[in-house]
């Protein structure tokens, strides 16, 4: 299977230059690689000239074109016609030296699977179940044999009923998914949601799906909604053999007044993506679950360091979900 691997990047080119160093050693190597640079300097563009990497293609975009989202469909309409698979990876990824392999092995062993995630082995936080250990289901999760630690929000929703019933990455009818991955089973699990970070899909989906224009800018959980999207076409699955390093750089962020306000406005939208009517009781979820998260944020402004951070968080959650009294954002059919 031939396959492309497109880097969406901002202001990031140390990063971005650890990430394709990764990409140099691997095992089976992309046909093609699709740098998108909406960066405001030439820094990126300088990285390409000091180092070579085969099968490059770089493309600086201006402003615009400048957010993920335009840079992901710029840099699927430049992916060559005779390419399979499409792979995306946050500039600031750093892999493991079969991820490809381990990749497209996912592919062509299963038919009906045409989206694939991996895991990050630095936010890997499961441990193997002590026997004869007793674990407090209001603070830890288990599954195949493994036990994840809750952090403080889980907990208090376990506590408050307000978990999901599902597995990971799957949404429930209220919509806020469990978002603790899977254990290192070696298994391949079917998922709703893919993270953007690492996911991949065959050529049906991005011949016929392109991301949407409404998370615009940062873009954040523009990755849910292509993946929800991308189930018309078949299965997302995550892959716990697939394995990749993810840093987190905060260069190239949203002010967090700003990151607050997606949180809820753009959460609320990919919930109505899959779910277009849903019942009073999951409503009543969704919101309740939004406002236990803004006491939490808002907590935090006197328990952490954080603290001008986390007060204006909070009010942009707030204002978002003020926003949706009024204007709730239009979810296409």
């Amino acid at each position: 299977m031939k396959f492309s691997l497109i880097v969406c990047t901002y202001m990031r080119p140390d990063a971005i230059l650890v990430l394709l160093n990764s990409v140099k050693k691997q095992l089976l190597y992309p046909n093609e690689i699709i740098i998108v640079d909406g960066s405001l300097n030439n820094n990126t563009f300088e990285v390409f000239e000091r180092n070579h990497f085969k099968n490059l293609k770089y493309f600086k975009v201006d402003e615009k074109n400048r957010g993920l989202t335009k840079q992901r469909n710029l840099g699927i309409s430049k992916v060559s016609d005779d390419v399979e698979i499409v792979c995306f990876l946050d500039d600031d990824t750093e892999l493991t030296q079969n991820y490809f392999d381990v990749l497209i092995n996912t592919f062509v062993n299963n038919d009906d699977v045409t989206g694939v995630g991996g895991v990050a082995l630095n936010e890997y936080k499961w441990q193997p179940i002590e026997k004869g250990k007793k674990y407090n289901l209001k603070k830890y999760y288990l599954l195949d044999d493994f036990v994840y630690k809750e952090g403080q929000r889980n907990v208090l929703r376990n506590i408050l009923g307000l978990q999901s019933d599902k597995l990971p990455g799957v949404l429930p009818s209220f919509s806020n998914v469990r978002t603790c991955g899977y254990p290192q089973t070696g298994e391949i699990y079917d998922v709703d949601l893919l993270i953007g970070m690492s996911f991949s899909f065959k050529r049906i989906v991005f011949d016929n799906l392109k991301f949407s224009n409404y998370f615009e800018g940062y873009g954040l959980y523009e990755d849910a909604d292509y993946s929800l999207r991308a189930l018309k076409y078949g299965k997302n699955v995550i892959n716990t053999n697939l394995h990749l390093n993810h840093y987190h750089n905060v260069s190239g962020r949203p002010n967090s007044f700003k990151y607050g306000k997606m949180v809820i406005r753009n959460g609320w939208y990919v919930w109505r993506v899959k779910y277009i009517s849903p019942s009073f009781k999951a409503r009543f979820k969704w919101n309740a679950i939004a406002f236990v998260l803004i006491v939490i944020k808002f907590s935090n402004v006197f328990t952490t360091n954080k603290k001008r951070a986390s007060f204006t968080e909070t009010l942009g959650r707030i204002y978002g979900i003020l926003s949706l009294i009024l204007n709730k954002p239009k979810v296409p059919r």
